[in-house]
């Protein structure tokens, strides 16, 4: 078995057919990542066993480390994980890196973290997925969890909160006033977008991307989105914060009735007289939710030390645990 690499999309298409015992992925999606490289273990046969991307020119900040970023990934064997992981440290160590964090597809924008404790709760909509074994090839490899992320279930949205109606009060005595979006969805990613670069830039791993790589991002979720979850925010017209919530529409893949919907992003800007606005906006959500005849809310992938994790403990109970791992690289 050895280790080959490859930049050209025509090339990774090109290894799309000799990757039978992997996932399949799509090619456009890859190139549209723009990784640095990409790499695959490939048997004696010629075929694809192990692959994963690497990054390390548009990567997040750090003041202690020069990151690189391993994404894409996907394993058939210990085997071809220990020798592809080996190669791509080996490839960010030569670009000087001096930290490898994975699975990252290049940012925190994009797919990563890996499900390590799934609980009993199925899947649910655009969930990160991966097989058991591949957490334990990382780990097999030197790497250990750099942090933590947690989804939870609230199972009861009937139930009131008692602090609604002071936090109602106090953001509407700081002049805002929330609704549900508009119809045509797409008109309100400007504002989402404007709060979410403003709100997230300190957090643990951040990369600011352009406006028009945040609504690609967000378009293709938008038909199927119901308005009245997605809560927004205003102050004199203009947006300060929202909510993002979607049918759980793995449910309709299971062949089951959507009694479940999903708190994917909470999001304020970083005023002292806005503190409490995302308690209240996820308050509403599942005001709202209840009302809609959804039974259950999940309040997805939130960061260990993230103000929406303290938020969700209000209501709700964790039901899913994900890592991100990283490995130290000597230079």
């Amino acid at each position: 078995m050895q280790v080959l690499d490859s930049a050209a999309a025509s090339e990774i298409a090109l290894w799309a057919d000799h990757a039978k015992r992997l996932p399949p992925f799509n090619a456009a999606q890859f190139a549209s990542e723009r990784a640095d490289v990409h790499l695959y273990a490939v048997s004696a046969g010629g075929d694809a066993e192990a692959r994963c991307s690497l990054w390390w020119n548009r990567v997040p900040a750090s003041q202690q480390h020069r990151v690189g970023v391993i994404g894409h990934y996907a394993s058939s064997s210990y085997e071809a994980a220990e020798l592809l992981l080996a190669a791509a440290t080996e490839r960010l160590r030569a670009a000087r890196c001096t930290i490898a964090i994975g699975p990252m597809n290049g940012n925190t924008w994009r797919s990563y973290r890996f499900v390590l404790e799934r609980g009993d709760h199925p899947p649910f909509f655009m969930e990160p997925s991966n097989p058991p074994e591949w957490p334990l090839q990382f780990e097999k490899s030197g790497f250990s969890p750099l942090a933590w992320y947690f989804s939870a279930l609230n199972s009861d949205l009937s139930r009131d909160d008692p602090r609604l109606d002071a936090m109602e009060q106090k953001i509407a005595a700081a002049g805002v006033v929330i609704r549900s979006a508009n119809s045509d969805l797409g008109s309100e990613l400007a504002g989402i977008y404007s709060v979410s670069r403003v709100s997230f830039r300190n957090n643990f791993l951040y990369t600011e991307i352009p406006e028009a790589e945040f609504r690609a991002m967000y378009e293709p979720v938008l038909p199927v989105a119901r308005p009245e979850l997605v809560l927004i925010a205003e102050r004199d017209g203009q947006c300060v914060g929202y909510l993002f919530a979607i049918p759980d529409f793995a449910q309709r893949a299971r062949g089951v009735a959507v009694d479940t919907f999903i708190i994917k992003t909470v999001s304020t800007l970083p005023a002292p007289e806005l503190r409490g606005l995302g308690s209240l906006l996820v308050a509403r959500a599942q005001q709202i939710g209840h009302r809609l005849e959804f039974r259950r809310c999940i309040h997805a992938l939130m960061f260990e030390d993230n103000t929406s994790l303290k938020i969700s403990r209000h209501y709700a109970s964790v039901m899913r645990k994900y890592a991100l791992y990283a490995k130290a690289l000597a230079t």
